[in-house]
């Protein structure tokens, strides 16, 4: 970003200033034996009539190689540059006081995080005469506000993960539901859902327990996520022994197809079930459902037509399939 070339100035005041009274050196003194960064901007010629001495210490930049404007937008983050320049350029020629946010250079190229407080300074009519300000050093607070949206990230994570498998909990999956079901609805696409439940499960527990009930369910999870391939793919633990795959835009055939990959993927991982009754490896049974969601349509509905599926796949013999287009 170039700025209009300025007129030629002195890049900061000397530190005594002749015919200086003794109170305008200690007003002085005081400005730049704080952390503050004093600066001051003639608005005609956009060049720097004076910046504090701390600026040194800071950035590594001398005082006086603070020319124009043009310095002070070169010596910002790329990412941060624009943006920042238009809106105090912006605000500066409404004669609005601001402050503005951004990363500055280093001279041994780093970067410092920079909150610029900026008075405008206008004549008798009202017009812009020149810019003064303070420049304070943020890096710490903006690293410890860093720090605690990650937190916030984190800690969002964990209440929408199931906290045994690993996988998104039925809360991650009522939410991811509400949003593809608008969106599916809106766009006229497919939207489709698979629900699974581990096929004797109680019987699982009683025989091996519950420490070892666990642990299949673990086992379980991981078979079905290694058989799910597509970034927007949801698998949630819906409750108990039962998961829920949902699946944006994947039409009915597209979905059977994940169905029996899922199915199989949970039997190949070879689960001992000594107590089932209809063989010795640990299986799932299936419900899936597709549906291009209209005005009418209801996604509750939706879940429980599924859910439909699911129980007839059981009683059917389970460790199967049942599917049917809503």
């Amino acid at each position: 970003m170039t700025l209009p070339a300025p007129a030629p100035a002195l890049a900061s005041v000397p530190a005594s200033v002749p015919g200086s009274t003794p109170d305008s050196t200690l007003f002085r003194t005081l400005l730049e034996s704080t952390l503050a960064i004093p600066w001051k901007i003639d608005w005609a010629t956009a060049t720097f009539e004076y910046i504090g001495p701390q600026i040194e210490a800071l950035l590594g930049w001398t005082p006086s190689s603070w020319l124009t404007v043009q310095d002070w937008a070169d010596r910002m983050h790329p990412d941060d540059r624009e943006h920042v320049v238009n809106f105090c350029v912006s605000q500066s020629q409404a004669g609005v006081d601001h402050e503005a946010d951004y990363r500055a250079l280093t001279a041994s190229g780093g970067y410092v995080w920079i909150r610029d407080v900026v008075h405008v300074v206008r004549d008798g009519e009202g017009n812009v005469q020149s810019l003064v300000g303070f420049m304070f050093d943020i890096t710490e607070r903006k690293q410890t506000e860093e720090r605690l949206l990650q937190l916030q990230h984190e800690l969002e994570d964990l209440s929408f993960r199931d906290g045994l498998t690993g996988v998104s909990n039925r809360r991650k999956f009522d939410e991811v539901l509400h949003a593809e079901w608008l969106d599916a609805r809106r766009e006229v696409r497919p939207l489709s859902l698979l629900l699974f439940d581990v096929d004797h499960f109680k019987l699982f527990n009683d025989h091996y327990g519950h420490i070892e009930g666990d642990e299949c369910l673990k086992r379980v999870a991981r078979a079905l996520a290694d058989a799910t391939h597509r970034p927007r793919d949801l698998l949630a633990r819906y409750g108990g022994e039962e998961f829920v795959l949902l699946l944006p835009s994947s039409d009915a055939p597209a979905v059977m197809a994940v169905a029996e990959r899922c199915r199989q993927a949970v039997f190949e991982a070879q689960i001992p079930h000594a107590a089932s009754p209809d063989g010795q490896w640990l299986t799932v049974s299936v419900g899936a459902g597709t549906i291009i969601p209209a005005e009418k349509d209801d996604p509750v509905l939706f879940v429980q037509e599924v859910d439909r599926c699911l129980y007839q796949a059981k009683h059917q013999g389970r460790n199967r399939i049942v599917g049917q287009a809503a």
